[in-house]
């Protein structure tokens, strides 16, 4: 219990708020929803995102007392990769096997009973403590000016085909995530300046280049009829295609248009009511902002941004370069996904079904996150624990 003395509030008070605010928002988005499409009671979603906070909040807790260098285990990191490469392989096997397992174009969910789970999230948190562990071990190797790329090919290899799997969903925006974690992780281990260059500049060459392809040139009948590139093509064009994909990002603009500075009242807001299809998962920031006005959508937004900055300023002070990984990861993670949430609302990005932050309706990001929140808060604990003997030992 000592250790409640080292609480970090700008995380705990921040992270509390904004899942109080989701499971209000999740019942106001749902309710009718739900009821209309699936003849299921009102109170069904908020009473779910009700209970995975609950278990998130226990999940806080326990990682807020977990000791983190059990991570660096060569054991636990191989018992980590084998759960995430069998769910992963799994879901390979059941988009092959049965085709109508397929949710929104996608197989990414396994379903257990009542709920279903989404091993992407599994693997970015997989893929930050394992990067954090492979750094950190060789650190010293990296900062060498004769340090060469293929002493880095095994954590490459296994990054590599944890990448290519969740492609294979196919879910883009999850593998955008894990690929932008590795880069930035990469970035921060103190590897040569010329290198990070190179991907970053590889990495900007390829978007920039498939963007303008999509937008000027005259494409293949099949790669038009591809499910990515449609959503892609709708997010640049989304009133030519309001029929097809489009639809969601046209209906998330009137409702940010009709919420305006203030919007229109809780509960009030009348593009949930059959226009934005499942408005409580990748879209609720659409009603939000309909019903709260930008006002409320900007306090949230920055709420969950203010964790951001706060996890890279503790990745900043850590002592330890295992402790500073880890830190950037998350923070990487959580900066990526609320980007392509917002971006997708707002009709800048592609919608590639990733949620926002605590808010979006969803079991296995919000366990993702909490733990996330858990190992931010103990990471902050031991800063704040080996400063204050750092202090004593000065007076002493």
């Amino acid at each position: 219990m000592k250790k409640l003395r080292y609480l970090d509030y700008y995380i705990l008070v921040p992270y509390l708020v904004l899942t109080a605010i989701g499971v209000v928002m999740v019942y106001s988005a749902s309710a009718y929803w739900i009821k209309t499409q699936y003849g299921m009671a009102e109170t069904a979603m908020m009473v779910r995102q009700l209970l995975f906070a609950l278990i998130g909040l226990f999940l806080v807790v326990f990682f807020y007392y977990f000791k983190l260098q059990v991570f660096t285990h060569p054991r636990w990191i191989k018992l980590m990769w084998a759960i995430t490469f069998a769910l992963l392989l799994y879901l390979f096997l059941l988009s092959h096997l049965r085709p109508s397992a397929a949710i929104n174009g996608a197989t990414a969910w396994i379903q257990l009973g009542p709920i279903n789970i989404q091993p992407t999230e599994l693997a970015k948190l997989a893929v930050i403590v394992y990067l954090a562990t492979m750094f950190s071990k060789r650190q010293n190797q990296m900062l060498d000016p004769d340090f060469s790329l293929k002493q880095l090919a095994q954590p490459v290899i296994m990054v590599a085909f944890c990448l290519i799997l969740v492609l294979f969903q196919p879910d883009t925006g999850g593998a955008m995530i894990i690929g932008g974690i590795t880069v930035v992780m990469l970035a921060a281990s103190g590897i040569s300046i010329r290198y990070g260059l190179t991907w970053a500049a590889a990495v900007g060459a390829l978007v920039a280049g498939l963007y303008y392809a999509l937008s000027h040139l005259s494409l293949p009948k099949a790669l038009l009829e591809s499910y990515q590139v449609r959503r892609l093509l709708a997010a640049i064009h989304p009133f030519a295609m309001r029929k097809l994909e489009g639809n969601q990002v046209v209906n998330s603009l009137v409702a940010i248009a009709h919420g305006g500075m203030f919007g229109v009242g809780l509960g009030n807001s009348s593009q949930k009511l059959g226009y934005l299809p499942e408005p409580y998962t990748d879209f609720i920031l659409a009603v939000i902002t309909e019903e709260l006005g930008l006002i409320g959508a900007i306090v949230i937004i920055g709420l969950i941004f203010f964790l951001i900055l706060r996890f890279y300023l503790l990745g900043v002070r850590a002592q330890s370069s295992y402790h500073a990984l880890i830190a950037y990861g998350i923070a990487t993670m959580m900066l990526i996904q609320t980007t392509f949430n917002v971006g997708a609302v707002v009709g800048l990005l592609p919608v590639t079904g990733v949620t926002l932050p605590f808010i979006s309706y969803g079991g296995s990001s919000m366990f993702v996150l909490c733990a996330a929140i858990g190992i931010m808060l103990n990471i902050s604990a031991t800063q704040k624990r080996a400063k204050e003997k750092k202090v004593g030992v000065k007076h002493a």
